[in-house]
């Protein structure tokens, strides 16, 4: 049966995409097969870390969510990021449009959500997938709020920042009445004169919730610029060593729920 996974941010420039992109190769990596939905469609990118020019891109979720196409239709097979690295799982980006006026004409018209979570739905059965991994806007709003509410796990990413850790705040609270039955925090973009390990202890004593990771601010990842996925590139960092560890939390199964703690499994 399919995972959906959903990985949010309260805020923007928390790094969430690129941890998208890293966790889904890594879980590709595994043998399983994977598609990533970009339904940030304000402001989409994810594109780039897979190398897909967005001129060749022939379809995309938008043009789903318009009734021009099926869903299948705007999923493509970036698999060949391994480059000769054997692999037997699969990946599909399904990305949302990066042109002008069709972002304005989301902003202005919007769109159908419940044909989203029918998109979601087709894709699972299409591709035959083993999780489905859900790139979303920051923030909160109906798209949002359907892609935790439908979730198996929800990764929420955040930088050890007042702002972010109000968001964060309301996040969860969110999750946890939508009953979201698995959900994870990852702490991006940590200076490493932090403790990660007090950072860590006081994350999870604040939201109640597990860390799955705390990941250091990189300039080699800056340098990146993403123009690639970072852990197949540099599978020795240490970065690509903590996605391993977040993909791995990612995919066991959840721990029995503690009375007075997150809300019990749907």
């Amino acid at each position: 049966m399919c995972k959906i996974v959903s990985v949010h941010s309260f805020r923007g420039g928390t790094g969430k995409s690129n941890m998208v992109a890293n966790v889904a190769a890594t879980m590709t990596q595994q043998g399983h097969k994977v598609g990533i939905v970009d339904t940030d469609i304000q402001s989409p990118g994810i594109h780039v870390i897979f190398g897909l020019d967005e001129d060749r891109m022939d379809r995309s979720l938008n043009d789903y969510l318009w009734g021009n196409c099926d869903v299948q239709e705007a999923a493509y097979d970036v698999t060949r990021v391994f480059n000769s690295e054997p692999v037997n799982g699969k990946l599909y980006l399904i990305p949302s449009s990066i042109k002008a006026g069709e972002i304005a004409r989301v902003l202005r018209e919007g769109y159908d959500v419940g044909r989203l979570n029918d998109g979601f739905q087709e894709l699972i059965r299409c591709l035959d997938l083993d999780y489905l991994v859900i790139d979303t806007h920051p923030g909160l709003n109906e798209e949002t709020l359907l892609s935790i509410a439908i979730s198996d796990v929800l990764v929420v990413i955040l930088r050890p920042d007042r702002q972010d850790f109000q968001g964060t705040a309301v996040t969860v609270d969110v999750a946890r009445k939508l009953q979201v039955p698995k959900m994870l925090l990852v702490v991006n973009k940590v200076l490493l004169t932090y403790d990660f390990e007090a950072l860590k202890t006081k994350m999870q004593d604040s939201y109640k919730t597990d860390v799955a990771g705390i990941v250091a601010l990189s300039e080699d990842i800056i340098h990146l610029a993403s123009s690639d996925v970072f852990c197949l590139r540099y599978p020795n960092h240490a970065f690509s060593q903590t996605v391993r560890e977040i993909s791995q939390q990612i995919v066991s199964k959840p721990e029995p729920v503690l009375a007075g703690g997150v809300l019990g499994n749907r």
